[in-house]
């Protein structure tokens, strides 16, 4: 067994190689049903990650040759916007990206009240119950879905998605939402968050969230959150295409962020509960 996944974790020269199955058997020379069945077991333990593209390396794999899987490029491009987003809403803000069924926390801040969230940098938490982890969920296939749910799905509280088929619902009214995610008690009982992904050409790479208490006005400063979303990705991935794919092309992604003179009139409606 030894032998053969060696076999195939030598089939990918590079962090940015990614090969179908029928690829990685031909390389190898073994039987379409192994290699299947040993990619499964790889991806499981994260020395190689699955996508709609194909196979490429996962997480150990990456993190062997010295690198975080770009998570520092991602960090320095999000950084002054989580600022930013911080100083405007007051709000406890949170850069993460998507580690098979969790999300694993790159930056938090928040002043004196980052203390009132119980998250921390480099923690993790089920992505099904997390905005940021559905807000990322939300762009990939479903098969994919399933394959990070399954066997890890489970409650933290009396409101977090249980079952795969509620996930799914909920995926699919975060993208008729344009991507915008809420949860409220769903990791943390009196938490709330609003999440969006940054999305690369290959799907998402991250997500940025704004959390408070449960009974913060999300919906208020939600478009600040897919705005700074979308200027991440921009930085990330200038030349990007518009992603494709199945899940991708339910809603179209908008073109323009919101001016600095709309936000202001946005922040400004609901305050004497107008909100809409």
């Amino acid at each position: 067994m030894v032998e053969r996944m060696t076999l195939i974790m030598d089939v990918f020269e590079g962090r940015t190689a990614r090969l179908s199955l029928e690829e990685v058997a031909g390389s190898t020379r073994l039987p379409r049903s192994t290699a299947h069945r040993i990619l499964d077991q790889l991806v499981r333990l994260s020395w190689l990650e699955h996508t709609e593209f194909g196979y490429g390396l996962g997480r150990r794999a990456l993190g062997l040759g010295g690198g975080d899987g770009g998570h520092s490029r991602i960090r320095e491009a999000a950084a002054a916007r989580l600022h930013h987003l911080q100083i405007r809403t007051g709000l406890v803000v949170h850069l993460a990206v998507l580690d098979g069924a969790e999300v694993h926390y790159l930056d938090k801040v928040g002043g004196r009240f980052a203390a009132t969230v119980p998250s921390r940098v480099g923690g993790r938490a089920p992505a099904h119950s997390t905005a940021l982890g559905k807000a990322m969920l939300a762009w990939l296939e479903p098969e994919d879905v399933e394959a990070r749910a399954t066997g890890f799905i489970g409650r933290l509280t009396q409101r977090t998605i249980s079952d795969v088929g509620t996930l799914h619902q909920e995926l699919n009214r975060i993208r008729r939402r344009h991507g915008l995610a809420f949860e409220r008690g769903e990791c943390f009982p009196t938490i709330a968050c609003v999440a969006a992904a940054v999305r690369g050409p290959e799907g998402p790479v991250a997500a940025i969230s704004l959390a408070g208490d449960a009974s913060s006005p999300l919906e208020k400063v939600a478009p600040l959150v897919g705005d700074a979303a979308r200027q991440v990705s921009r930085e990330l991935f200038p030349d990007r295409a518009k992603p494709a794919g199945r899940a991708r092309r339910a809603v179209p992604e908008p073109e323009r962020t919101w001016s600095p003179q709309a936000m202001d009139r946005l922040l400004a409606a609901g305050q004497y509960g107008d909100w809409q």
